[in-house]
């Protein structure tokens, strides 16, 4: 197995640990074994521009797609938001030029541009929505816009088995360390 594949791979068994069952991220391969291309959806506050008052709202739902094309990982994979959103850094793709990195995952990729759907994290600086970065920039006040935490909480599992309350030991449920 090449390096890209063995990568793939790494990638998308990370995604499996990351997020299943996230209360905010819905991940689904779209092709190729390992994938090669995800739809992403997010379930956080974000903005949208109403066509009709001109005017930012919220919006709850953000459907993205993530492909991984022949020359990732030396280069960053295309992002794209298929759903409206109000952003700096967001028009035809999504700018994550100033988080990408080649060690970067997959995980640490959708965590980060969830966090700029939040407005968590923006550039208005490098915008690919002008009047996006302008009115960021007039009012930075109303940010974050969402405070949903994306990273899962590390777990505390206790191996050896330590006394309870009643006094009594707790069962080993014999996790194998690989």
């Amino acid at each position: 197995m090449n390096a890209r594949l063995r990568r793939l791979y790494a990638d998308y068994q990370q995604l499996r640990n990351d997020f299943t069952g996230h209360p905010y991220v819905d991940i689904r391969p779209l092709y190729g074994n390992p994938p090669e291309a995800y739809e992403v959806v997010y379930h956080v506050r974000g903005l949208a521009l109403d066509q009709r008052t001109n005017r930012p709202v919220v919006r709850t739902e953000h459907r993205a797609k993530i492909y991984l094309h022949r020359d990732y990982p030396r280069q960053k994979p295309k992002c794209v938001l298929e759903t409206p959103i109000f952003h700096p850094n967001f028009g035809s793709y999504i700018c994550i030029d100033d988080y990408w990195a080649a060690g970067e995952t997959l995980s640490e990729v959708i965590v980060q541009i969830g966090q700029m759907i939040q407005y968590q994290s923006y550039n208005p600086k490098s915008p690919l929505n002008p009047v996006a970065a302008r009115w960021g920039m007039q009012n930075d006040h109303l940010f974050p816009i969402g405070r949903a935490e994306l990273y899962q909480p590390d777990i505390d599992i206790d191996l050896i088995g330590q006394v309870g309350s009643t006094g009594a030991a707790e069962e080993d449920i014999g996790i194998e360390l690989m």
